[in-house]
């Protein structure tokens, strides 16, 4: 039997993803552990987080003074690209191999066989709006993982935004199915957006 402290921190690490009882538990006995200047750091970086922002262009997390984040902002992006990803750490992945000179739109993840609740819980309403407020978008990258539920996902995507005549491209399978964008390596990722079909 924990303590109160304990136990309530233990419960609330256990709401981040993938993290059981078992594992938040060793999050908070890492804690424990520490000295009271590593802890002062830690919750210092957890306040900090409050400074974090929504794009409300693209829906990836900024920090800063402007009202879309860095990417949204910059005039030498390809405007006639959008790339519709599942995750923010999937936009990391892509630019970090520098191949996509386009902009994005996180779409808050994915569907599992259509049911309506994830649906609706994703920015689908919002990616249309903003493909048609930006008519010199040409063309749209559906890059979501290649597993069951991005497959649905981007199906689902293709018929919804087919009657916006524009170029609907997937990435290439260089991609393992079942993998996610997040663990691809560079060369990778590199060769899916240029196999892009």
């Amino acid at each position: 039997m924990y303590s109160s402290s304990v136990e309530n921190l233990i419960k609330l690490f256990s709401k981040f993803p993938t993290i059981g009882h078992r594992t938040a538990a060793r999050f908070v006995f890492y804690l424990i552990s520490l000295n009271n200047q590593e802890i002062e750091e830690l919750i210092k970086a957890i306040e900090d987080i409050k400074k974090v922002k929504i794009c409300p262009l693209c829906f990836n997390h900024f920090e800063g003074e402007k009202e879309l984040c860095e990417i949204c902002t910059n005039p030498s992006r390809d405007k006639s690209l959008i790339c519709v990803i599942e995750k923010e750490t999937d936009l990391e992945s892509i630019e970090k191999i520098k191949k996509y000179r386009g902009f994005y739109f996180v779409l808050g993840g994915t569907v599992s066989m259509l049911k309506k609740d994830d649906i609706n819980k994703l920015r689908i309403k919002e990616l249309e709006q903003r493909i048609k407020n930006h008519p010199e978008i040409q063309e749209i990258i559906l890059a979501l993982n290649p597993t069951t539920e991005g497959e649905a996902t981007s199906l689902y995507l293709e018929r919804i935004l087919k009657p916006l005549n524009k170029k609907i491209t997937r990435l290439g399978r260089g991609l393992s199915t079942g993998g996610e964008l997040e663990y691809a390596d560079e060369q990778t990722l590199r060769d899916a957006l240029d196999g892009r079909k």
